[in-house]
């Protein structure tokens, strides 16, 4: 469904677009003319079809298409490589802008951040070296080991908190909290405490049956959404204020 959707919308699109190869024509009969055995085989020939080298559904019969891509499986040689700038460029200067005016302007704040160190700790976030975001965490055979989803605390901290190594802690941020065991290394700096992200799989919906043997906790759980990003608009998710108690204590 969700590649239909794509379909439909992309072919939308092109047949509006004057210089389009499929331009004033059906994209539902557009759609029927798709070849592959998937979804994505489908999309991935539409695309083919409509790119620069492709046969625009009909309309360049020596054009590139999914069948044809399958034919040739040593590949197909397109000829050299032209030049294209500056017509891809979109900028009103005709230029690669690398430092647009909108980040020059924020410097000033950027710089006077650098200088700032919170008072209380901030939470970042990490990969695993086993983990693959949650991608890994449902094939039993890559799951074995120890707890990988734990809260990096630097000893300092830790002393100061009352927390050793394996401690169960309650970690509460602007839009919740969430309770993870203690891992006391000096591998983060002081005030700085780490989660992993990808975690969580206890929650009502996942469908993942062996992570949810050991689900860990979903660090989004933290956020509250007010945080983002003045630029992008991103919602920020390093450096965000949490506290933190062994599990009983009071925060």
């Amino acid at each position: 469904a969700v590649d239909d959707l794509v379909i439909g919308q992309t072919l939308g699109r092109a047949v509006k677009e004057t210089h389009s190869p499929v331009h004033g024509r059906d994209p539902k009969e557009l759609a029927a003319q798709l070849h592959g055995e998937s979804g994505p085989e489908r999309r991935l020939d539409m695309m083919l079809r409509l790119g620069p080298y492709g046969d625009g559904f009909g309309t360049d019969p020596d054009g590139l298409n999914l069948e044809r891509l399958l034919a040739h499986p040593h590949g197909i040689d397109l000829g050299p490589l032209q030049p294209r700038l500056p017509q891809p460029l979109k900028t009103v200067s005709g230029r690669i802008e690398l430092l647009p005016g909108p980040i020059a302007d924020d410097l000033p704040r950027l710089r006077t951040a650098l200088g700032e160190r919170p008072d209380g700790l901030v939470l970042i976030g990490r990969r695993h070296l086993r983990s693959n975001n949650s991608w890994l965490h449902n094939v039993p055979a890559l799951t074995g080991g120890t707890n990988r989803c734990t809260l990096h605390i630097h000893p300092e901290d830790a002393a100061r908190l009352d927390i050793t190594d394996g401690d169960a802690v309650r970690i509460k941020g602007a839009g919740g909290e969430v309770t993870a065991p203690a891992e006391v290394t000096d591998g983060v700096r002081r005030g700085v405490v780490s989660l992993p992200h990808g975690w969580g799989h206890d929650r009502p919906g996942t469908r993942m049956s062996h992570a949810a043997l050991d689900p860990g906790v979903n660090v989004n759980q933290l956020l509250d959404g007010s945080l983002l990003d003045p630029l992008s608009g991103n919602a920020v998710l390093n450096g965000v204020p949490v506290e933190l108690a062994r599990a009983g204590a009071t925060l």
